[in-house]
């Protein structure tokens, strides 16, 4: 006779501290022995993450020549080439939605607001949209994690013409009069992850203290070790390294601004750098999934009419100016670069899931990325065709490697929103303006 002597670790253990507590990534000892895999916390959740980026691209330097598998990767898409078997480019959707009367503003507002949506704004009375699709999916599989889902941004409310409109400053709606707000403070989302129920002036307190949330639960950690294989202590070892890692750069970030600078006061631990501050939410989304706080993300990475520079690209010129080219060749072709400089970033957090152990994959397998703009060419203020992406697994039940080249004007990006939401087991008749399904 056997005897299986394997001690079993709950999925729901945490590491607590004062006023702190920390979820665990998946480790194998949460496995029960000689149960099998499928009834088991190894078969990891399918998460989800929307980004949404402003002014459209140039789209014949971004859409692929030919549909299909093999496709070669464009200028703008190149970044993306290592992760081709996990990447379906959808070219040619159309959000007719969009579309309306009234200012410029307006309809670049209308842009990030159908997105998710698929449904007209309302710019008479109450800001009226509808839920969008990040939302439905929350509702099925965000309700068994502390947050249902985490909503981000890299600028603030005040950034842009019209940016206070609940239209700019969120692509996520709980409801037709519901936007939720999104944050762009990493030290606020890295307190919401890991503190509990602290007031400002303790947390406050604590980083004038140069205190880590991590020294708070060490002494946790120290205890759970020892009842750990070798193996599931490094992979606790790397996720709390990470953790301690991102709240490094964000304590950086704070004291970059020294108190004899005349500049507006603002909330501690926001990088001024823009790629800085993309990868540390990057990070921050990627270890929000990996301990299963949440399993639904949004990012906004700048907003309608928004006109930053990003010296990085090196590209001088702001990103809205830049969007109306005059389709002077010259100015969309910078206007390229600079949007490859956006896919390159993208790169980073395909990297980084790709990297992160997860059950018996990696969260790039059990996750389904979307990506794209709610126009096409900004300088026509038009919205088709759109630059779209989807990346990841979605746990087996996405195919990459594929370009889909999609009949031009009729098809509206809520057959893909449909298709989206059936991976994650929600199963509805029509979304938004959809008119079908899209096969991805």
């Amino acid at each position: 006779m056997a005897f299986i002597f394997k001690k079993h670790l709950s999925r729901r253990t945490f590491l607590r501290g004062t006023g702190v507590t920390m979820a665990l990534p998946f480790l194998e000892s949460m496995v029960p022995a000689a149960t099998p895999l499928q009834q088991t916390a190894a078969v990891r959740p399918t998460r989800l993450g929307c980004i949404y980026f402003p002014h459209g691209v140039t789209y014949d330097k971004w859409k692929p020549a030919t549909d299909g598998t093999g496709f070669e990767f464009t200028e703008i898409l190149k970044p993306l080439e290592p992760f081709r078997d996990s990447l379906t480019v959808i070219s040619d959707l159309s959000h007719p939605a969009a579309y309306g009367s009234g200012s410029a503003t307006a309809n670049h507002q209308r842009s990030s607001a159908v997105f998710l949506s698929g449904a007209p704004a309302q710019f008479s009375g109450q800001a009226y949209l509808g839920i969008t699709m990040d939302q439905v999916a929350a509702q099925k599989i965000g309700q068994d994690t502390p947050l249902p889902s985490l909503e981000m941004a890299i600028q603030d409310g005040s950034v842009a013409a019209g940016g206070t409109s609940a239209y700019s400053n969120t692509i996520s709606w709980q409801g037709p009069t519901s936007p939720l707000p999104m944050q762009n403070n990493p030290q606020v989302i890295f307190e919401l992850l890991f503190g509990e129920g602290r007031t400002d002036n303790e947390r406050r307190a604590r980083r004038e203290q140069s205190l880590s949330l991590l020294d708070y639960v060490m002494g946790d950690v120290a205890a759970l070790r020892k009842r750990l294989p070798a193996h599931d202590q490094n992979r606790l070892d790397q996720y709390l390294n990470e953790a301690r890692e991102i709240e490094r750069r964000i304590e950086r970030a704070a004291q970059r601004v020294t108190p004899d600078l005349d500049v507006p006061p603002a909330p501690a631990g926001i990088p001024q750098d823009f790629e800085e501050h993309l990868k540390l939410m990057f990070d921050l989304m990627v270890l929000a999934w990996q301990a299963d706080i949440t399993r639904v993300a949004t990012l906004l990475m700048a907003k309608e009419l928004s006109n930053p520079v990003f010296p990085k690209s090196g590209v001088r010129d702001g990103f809205h100016d830049l969007s109306h080219h005059g389709h002077n060749r010259d100015n969309m072709d910078r206007f390229a670069v600079l949007n490859r400089y956006h896919h390159t970033l993208f790169a980073y957090l395909l990297e980084k899931l790709r990297t992160t152990p997860d059950g018996d994959g990696s969260l790039l397998d059990h996750s389904l990325v979307l990506i794209g703009s709610g126009m096409g060419n900004a300088h026509e203020h038009n919205h088709t065709p759109l630059p779209v992406i989807l990346a990841g697994g979605a746990s087996g039940r996405l195919k990459g490697g594929r370009h889909i080249r999609v009949t031009p004007y009729a098809t509206t990006m809520s057959n893909l929103l449909v298709s989206v939401l059936d991976t994650f087991g929600v199963h509805l008749d029509k979304f938004g303006d959809s008119s079908g399904r899209l096969d991805i």
